[in-house]
């Protein structure tokens, strides 16, 4: 139980309860340490009881706070304190995208452009860093005042996985917006996180989530067999393009979906450009059928439309019957009814229900030979989990490669087992990779636990070259792909900032000039001279000219006019 003013791990001191859920409680506390507001996260529940969880859980937390993305919510710490595992993140003072759904319903279509763009971006990062958030909805997604969006739960969503339809609390909240692949008893993939977007967007859109059901089996059913339903009908004023964009992304079959995040945030960009309007209704290239099972589920109407029709012949029969005995009959027809309907439900939960739920047999594919993003890729769409700690061992194959996988390749375990890859190295040699155009941060702090002093420096680019780059990435290295550095060696990193140069200030006028440095940090002096030829407030010159660096200090001289005195003897008297 966390307490207000409790002090955790002797730095995070609680201030007030700001969220609870099934899964953990959000708190607002202070760090005493960097002198700020943060939010902590606190698991709750059976999930601190498990050792398992809790172990994939900080691995999990510990990967994901390496994402830097303007729109995921940035972790800064995660640990234990007296049995309270805890991850604290960045505070923000915004509401769930959930909560402003339900007080608006639907949101305008730029809204909802917006909002996909800036989700779609920030998931595109996380995938690119090999995360998978595997828990996308609304609940999860924070929204700020100015518009802004910031997905969150990275580390408890990654670290669920097989635990997500076990969470009383959790279930319903997740089982409208998952993948038909998982709810049939796969693993999770990029195209899974793409078909939860393509869910949110629906709800974005018409205020409403397109599947609905009594329980969560019935839910996941429906996203396994149901079509999507059409945003067009609901709304006829949203376009062809943009419901092309959800029903690939919620594709049943896999090959329909979109390969990546990226496309579908190409065509939410362009959904709204003189081609994208011209666009016709998607047709499937893929049965969508292909990757399912055949669920057969009893017709209970018809046995009760059948069990009314038996019993309505049965009362014809007997309608010259005493009185006492039609009474008999009809409790007898009532009867019958019931037992017919007990029985069907019997069938759907002995018969249907474990097939649903049952949990598949898989052979572990031999993915020797290939590197590790590429054995990972196999193996989630075989429904195995892949560890996020590898193991290296020594050997003679290419430094790298997958030599195998513990439990070994060619043995029959159940989905979602996670699966250790074994990989080749030949040394301690850290194998030197292609990080042009990746945040440097987060490449920063993997290359660093390898071993190696990494060394970030800045590299400015014109005004001219800023379209070419994104700001904070990496845009050359000191060494090239293929290398390979000792432990202990040092790499340089070189990021991309935008330089901006000192304009010309003489046609400025001194309120643009404070506004200028105010913008770019700038210290700004004033120094003014009486020039009567000129025009006051005119700047004839300034200290600084090329790059503008944050912190330095501008000196402007502004002209003024000369005083004029008037004494009551002596007259006029001109002070300069």
């Amino acid at each position: 139980m966390i307490n207000k003013g409790q002090m955790l791990a002797g730095r995070y001191q609680i201030i007030r309860t700001i969220g609870e859920g099934g899964m953990a409680n959000v708190y607002l506390a202070h760090d005493t340490i960097l002198n700020r507001e943060v939010a902590v996260k606190v698991l709750r529940g059976d999930l601190a009881d498990d050792e398992k969880f809790v172990r994939r859980f900080q691995r999990e937390a510990i990967s994901a706070s390496s994402l830097i993305h303007p729109n995921i919510v940035e972790m800064y710490d995660v640990g234990e304190d007296n049995g309270n595992y805890y991850i604290v993140m960045e505070y923000i003072n915004g509401r769930t995208l959930k909560s402003l759904i339900k007080k608006r319903g639907a949101l305008t279509l730029p809204e909802v452009i917006d909002i996909m763009l800036q989700l779609t971006s920030a998931i595109a990062c996380a995938h690119d860093s090999y995360i998978i958030h595997r828990d996308i909805k609304p609940q999860n997604v924070l929204i700020l005042e100015d518009g802004r969006v910031k997905i969150t739960d990275f580390g408890i969503a990654t670290a669920l996985n097989s635990n997500e339809l076990t969470q009383t609390n959790s279930v319903m909240g997740s089982v409208h917006y998952l993948p038909p692949e998982q709810a049939n008893g796969s693993g999770a993939t990029i195209k899974s996180d793409i078909y939860s977007l393509g869910i949110l967007m629906f709800e974005l859109l018409t205020g409403k989530i397109p599947f609905k059901g009594d329980n969560a089996v019935e839910i996941a059913i429906k996203h396994m067999k149901e079509p999507i339903p059409s945003v067009r009908k609901i709304n006829p004023d949203i376009p062809q393009s943009i419901e092309n964009v959800i029903l690939k992304a919620c594709a049943k079959n896999t090959k329909n979906r979109y390969d990546n995040v990226k496309e579908m945030y190409d065509d939410i960009k362009n959904a709204l450009t003189d081609e994208g309007l011209q666009q016709q209704r998607l047709v499937y290239k893929y049965p969508e059928n292909e990757l399912e099972k055949t669920l057969v589920v009893p017709n209970l109407s018809r046995m009760e439309k059948n069990s009314e029709v038996q019993g309505d012949e049965e009362m014809k029969q007997k309608s010259k019957k005493t009185k006492k005995e039609s009474k008999l009959s009809k409790a007898m027809w009532i009867t019958g009814s019931i037992c017919a309907f007990l029985l069907a439900l019997i069938c759907l939960v002995v018969i249907i229900l474990p097939k649903v739920t049952e949990v598949e047999d898989v052979i572990i594919p031999d993915v020797t030979g290939l590197t590790v993003v590429e054995a990972e890729q196999i193996l989630k769409e075989k429904g195995l989990n892949v560890n996020t700690e590898i193991k290296e061992k020594k050997s003679d194959s290419e430094e790298g490669t997958v030599i195998g996988t513990e439990p070994q390749i060619g043995r029959t375990v159940k989905k979602e087992k996670e699966i250790t890859l074994v990989v080749s190295i030949k040394s301690d040699d850290v194998i030197i990779e292609d990080y042009t155009g990746k945040e440097y941060k987060s490449i920063q702090a993997n290359l660093t636990n390898k071993g190696l002093n990494v060394i970030v420096q800045e590299k400015a680019v014109s005004e001219e070259e800023q379209d070419k780059y994104k700001e904070n990435t990496i845009i050359d290295q000191s060494a090239k792909k293929g290398e390979r550095l000792q432990k202990g060696n040092t790499i340089i990193l070189y990021y991309v900032v935008y330089k901006v140069e000192y304009p010309d200030f003489k046609e400025y006028s001194v309120s643009e000039v404070e506004k200028f440095c105010e913008k770019y940090k700038v210290e700004l002096n004033i120094d003014y001279v009486v020039k009567d030829e000129y025009e006051e407030g005119t700047i004839i010159s300034q200290s600084r000219t090329g790059t503008v660096t944050e912190g330095a200090k501008l000196t402007i001289t502004v002209t003024k006019k000369s005083e004029v005195i008037e004494t009551p003897d002596e007259g006029v008297i001109e002070e300069e």
